[in-house]
């Protein structure tokens, strides 16, 4: 009887029926048997579940949001390998594009609006391949001085703060650079011209400047920089060459401060890396390194293959990689253009100014950047409420945002700090949401401090 009324096997299925239901799938090593595509996407789907949201993720500074039109244009390229240049001449010709754009936007000399080709510089896998290709140019330029001149070239050193990203570190211990670390102090969180012009020496590659810092969004100040090391070269000492690491901000102050000289309107400044994947709206991971001329990009570091069809040089470190990237930041350009990127900086930037005055309104938090350079806020508690930064941090996680807490750098670790980025995908709702949330938090910490300090009394 029961038998007349049995379904088909496959209705009577349920989602999470059969192996992954009931075996393990070996997390080291490979299973010995294939799996359904359905089933191995529910199971990788459902651990990834475990993570936590990349949009309430106040911690990065990488794009989490895209139009959907760009998500379709990028899975419709990932197969698309951006070295093959010969077989994908429209990918190559929209990452050259990409390179003039941004060499325009950041004032490069020797551009001709005729020639997509004029402008020196390439797209790379975030500022990090970025920032390996600049430092190489500087050192390579460095030493052919010095062996010109018939002077010792073992001992390159690069000026920059503690406060630099970590790959400015490995860019020194990789390529044999010892850095020259410019210490932070309390109240003070990026390098200043002084300390440059005593660092400075005859084996020094160049100075790096950072547009955005890590740890607070700050600009450090270029013009004033550069105007030390010419001071310096005038006086014959060594004729220093100045990059900028405008990984954070390289997309943000052209549209929010377009009168600030930092880019390659100061004749001191010779190159600069940028991530499209921070403010250029990109998911990761994307980034442009541009020169100021054609003479800053020695020779010696570009290669020449053919084995792909066609003579193509290169000068990247990354050799194969998808060409998705470069189209969804074309799109981003095009899509927004200047007007677009303004509106965008500028709501962001207005955000970031609601969430700080309503912070600096708080007892016992201290705002130290407000978001005014870039989108990105800094505070920190301040006199003995009885918790910490790190409290504050574990507290809002459990409420979903993920915001970072942490020490900073050289000489200032005994501050700790929180930091919160915005980017477009946050809307002003959820930055309300955040400040009721941080609100919640700081009064049961306080309450619960108060509390164990009544019953230590007692």
């Amino acid at each position: 009887m029961s038998d007349s009324f049995a379904a088909p096997a496959e209705t009577l299925a349920p989602a999470y029926t059969g192996r992954l239901g009931t075996d393990a799938i070996p997390a080291l090593r490979m299973p010995k048997s294939e799996t359904d595509p359905e089933a191995a996407y529910r199971f990788i789907h459902d651990e990834l579940m475990l993570d936590g949201s990349s949009r309430l993720n106040l911690a990065t500074f990488v794009t989490t949001w895209m139009d959907p039109q760009a998500d379709r244009l990028m899975a419709e390229t990932f197969d698309k390998n951006m070295i093959d240049k010969d077989e994908y001449p429209q990918t190559a010709e929209i990452e050259t594009r990409c390179v003039n754009m941004v060499a325009a936007l950041f004032n490069a000399v020797d551009l001709d609006e005729s020639d997509p080709a004029s402008a020196t510089g390439v797209s790379t896998v975030g500022s990090s391949e970025a920032v390996m290709l600049a430092g190489l140019a500087l050192k390579w330029r460095w030493r052919a001085a010095r062996e010109a001149s018939g002077k010792d070239t073992a001992r390159p050193n690069l000026i920059m703060g503690s406060n630099v990203q970590v790959v400015w570190e490995k860019f020194c211990r990789y390529f044999d650079v010892e850095p020259k670390y410019l210490p932070m102090e309390k109240g003070r969180y990026v390098i200043t011209p002084e300390q440059v012009r005593e660092a400075v020496d005859e084996n020094t590659i160049g100075v790096v400047a950072i547009l955005g810092t890590t740890f607070t969004g700050e600009l450090e100040p270029v013009a004033e920089i550069a105007k030390v090391l010419d001071e310096i070269a005038a006086k014959g000492g060594p004729d220093v060459p100045l990059h900028v690491d405008a990984a954070s901000g390289g997309f943000v102050v052209p549209f929010l401060h377009p009168e600030l000289k930092w880019d390659f309107r100061i004749p001191r400044v010779v190159s600069i890396n940028v991530s499209g994947h921070k403010y250029g709206m990109t998911y990761p991971g994307i980034g442009f390194v541009v020169w100021r001329s054609k003479e800053h990009l020695p020779e010696d570091l570009v290669f020449r293959v053919n084995y792909l069809g066609g003579d193509m040089p290169t000068f990247t470190l990354n050799f194969s990689r998808p060409g998705n990237q470069v189209v969804g930041q074309y799109y981003n350009f095009i899509r927004l253009g200047v007007a677009g990127y303004t509106q965008i900086m500028e709501s962001l930037r207005d955000t970031a100014l609601m969430i700080s005055s309503e912070l600096s309104a708080m007892d016992d938090m201290h705002v130290i950047t407000d978001g005014t350079a870039i989108p990105v806020l800094s505070f920190e508690v301040v006199g003995d409420p009885g918790f910490t930064v790190f409290d504050i941090s574990h507290e809002l996680r459990a409420r979903g945002f993920q915001v970072p807490a942490y020490t900073m750098p050289a000489d200032a670790e005994d501050v700790a700090v929180l930091r919160i980025v915005l980017r477009e995908g946050f809307s002003r709702d959820m930055a309300y949401k955040l400040v009721l949330a941080m609100k919640d938090v700081v009064a049961r910490l306080k309450a619960g401090a108060e509390h164990a300090a009544k019953g230590f009394a007692h």
